[in-house]
């Protein structure tokens, strides 16, 4: 790392400015200290910084204040803001206000030190990101999206990144992961809040009925059509459009769909007068678009057109840190009118939930925590409020894990009967390296030798796992060219 390079902590806890101060002086790095975004102010004016790292809850001018301050007088230091309190909107909000990135307590030094390596690599002068729109950082979608895991806070980031642009966006992931609440947020945190936001789902209408939705009709264009009928994009003039499940249209009428984003005009089901617009388009699906195209069932060109900005919505199982929270906001949702008093989630409940695949994702939680508040009335949701597939994948993981444990026993009894273990002192680490060393290697290979999803399924981060199978002598590359060879 470059030397001598100064890096501004503010922060009203002193511990959180004492170890981050510490920290990054082992780096080499110059480290001043403030409490406050005022401090914060003068001391910017007086000194050039690399990267400032700020609370987001500051006495006085709060971290988002301070962000939006910044762009004006210093549009090119890069801010990093720091809280310990999740949320959709505070992400988003940063991310949109110009934040280099969002940290959240408590915090590993190696996300700390590669922010900083980032913030080096991209000295190069940049235009500061787009700060337009007003919303108060309290301001949130009424149906916000709830994550803290990384995937989605990389989500809200997008949005952030991306909500004021006006490009457009394809949001993909399976049925149920919450891409139109994703739609919506983009539109709430875009420059065209203020205008509408139009839904159509093309799988759930007639393909025969569809062009009519999408682009209107004029009078007698069809039987039926006794008077002339604006179409969602007229409807959507000036704001967003969402079309939902854009695989399922028909060839001719993605052609129409891309002539709208090429000349942002199109014609009524009948009409001879072009209609001009100004729409943003945001699609969805849960198909995948490469192989459809590959088909010949989706157009290239439109595909091209649409995902220019690309979010990929985690499945719920994927980021199993998500489910209480979820469950947990959908308690509070419903609970005032399904259940007769106060309703919380058993631990039991909360471990079958995590456990739990989520074929149907966000939607089947919210309609697996309607029927426990119902079958719970009051107190707390148990096992038996769950419907019956989550008793059968208890049992079945409870035979799962004594049958392990079965042959666990063996193997370890095995190896006390092969070795002449009473006179070994160093038995427990012997037998704890050699089962966690097969374990990192299987893990490997069963994620072709890729270390960012073996780090997750171990519940470690990629820096440990590295350090790991340094110590260990794995050899990531034999187990690579082993797959290749299969």
């Amino acid at each position: 790392m470059k030397t001598k390079e100064k890096i501004l902590i503010i922060d009203d806890e002193e511990s959180i400015r004492w170890v981050m101060k510490k920290g990054l002086e082992k780096k080499h790095f110059i480290v001043d200290t403030v409490t406050n975004g005022e401090q914060a102010l003068q001391k910017i004016r007086d000194e050039k910084y690399l990267l400032v790292f700020s609370d987001i809850f500051l006495e006085g001018m709060s971290g988002l204040e301070l962000l939006k301050q910044l762009q004006t007088e210093a549009p090119e230091l890069k801010v990093v803001i720091m809280t310990a309190q999740d949320s959709m909107n505070n992400t988003i909000e940063a991310m949109r206000n110009g934040a280099f990135d969002y940290l959240s307590k408590p915090f590993d030094f190696d996300e700390v030190y590669s922010l900083v390596e980032r913030a080096i690599a991209a000295q190069v002068s940049q235009p500061p990101p787009s700060t337009s729109g007003d919303l108060e950082p309290g301001d949130t979608p009424v149906d916000a999206i709830i994550g803290k895991s990384r995937e989605m806070q990389d989500v809200f980031k997008t949005i952030g990144k991306s909500a004021g642009s006006g490009l457009p966006v394809l949001i993909t992931g399976e049925s149920g992961t919450g891409k139109e609440m994703v739609a919506r947020a983009l539109h709430y945190y875009s420059e065209r809040s203020d205008q509408a936001f139009i839904c159509i789902n093309c799988a759930a209408i007639a393909r025969e009925l569809l062009e009519s939705e999408l682009f209107g009709h004029e009078r007698g264009a069809f039987t039926g059509a006794v008077d002339s009928k604006q179409g969602k994009f007229e409807l959507a003039n000036g704001g967003t459009l969402f079309l939902d499940e854009i695989g399922d249209m028909e060839h001719s009428l993605q052609a129409k769909i891309l002539r709208v984003l090429q000349n942002n005009e199109f014609y009524r089901v009948g009409g001879k007068e072009p209609l001009k617009v100004d729409v943003r388009i945001v699609a969805a699906t849960n198909q995948n678009l490469e192989t459809m195209m590959q088909e010949k069932r989706f157009r290239d060109d439109l595909y091209h057109r649409l995902n220019v900005i690309a979010i990929q919505l985690p499945p719920l199982r994927d980021r199993p840190e998500d489910i209480p929270l979820l469950a947990n906001h959908f308690i509070r949702k419903y609970s005032k009118e399904l259940s007769r008093g106060n309703i919380y989630m058993s631990p039991e409940v909360e471990q079958l939930l995590r456990n739990h695949p989520w074929q149907g994702n966000i939607r089947e939680l919210e309609n697996v925590i309607k029927r426990a508040i119902v079958l719970a009335l009051h107190g707390p949701i148990l096992p038996d409020h769950l419907p019956p597939q989550f008793q059968i994948e208890n049992g079945l993981s409870d035979k799962v894990n004594e049958r392990w444990e079965r042959k666990l026993n063996r193997l370890i009894l095995d190896y006390l009967e092969t070795h002449d273990w009473s006179k070994e002192e160093d038995l427990y680490d012997r037998l704890i390296q050699a089962m966690e060393k097969q374990m990192f290697e299987i893990l490997l290979q069963k994620n072709s030798g890729k270390q960012v999803p073996t780090a997750k399924a171990l519940g470690i981060n990629r820096n440990t796992l590295k350090r790991k199978i340094d110590s260990m002598n794995i050899q990531v590359k034999k187990i690579k060219d082993k797959l290749r060879t299969k």
